[in-house]
């Protein structure tokens, strides 16, 4: 483990004495899981996000694979269908 300083309120300190006697684990101990709480909780926003930009993203799927390569075909195609767009 890394040691590292750190500096707390009066009423964090405090707080933490109370559940570390209460819990029987030891400050240390509490603000690493704090630590790891924190952490897992930011990497499932940043999934929950990823996911929610992901459905975004596939509103617009046309379903045609090769879409990138042959754009300006389907473009053509689409306006010889459909007269000029313009």
């Amino acid at each position: 483990m890394v040691r590292l300083q750190v500096q707390l309120t009066e009423s964090q300190i405090q707080a933490l004495k109370k559940m570390s006697a209460e819990q029987g684990v030891s400050i240390s101990e509490l603000i690493r899981r704090g630590v790891d709480r924190q952490l897992s909780s930011q990497a499932a926003s940043r999934r929950d996000h990823l996911d929610r930009l992901k459905e975004r993203v596939q509103q617009f799927d046309s379903g045609i694979k090769d879409l990138a390569q042959e754009h300006d075909r389907y473009l053509a195609e689409a306006y010889d269908h459909h007269g000029d767009l313009r």
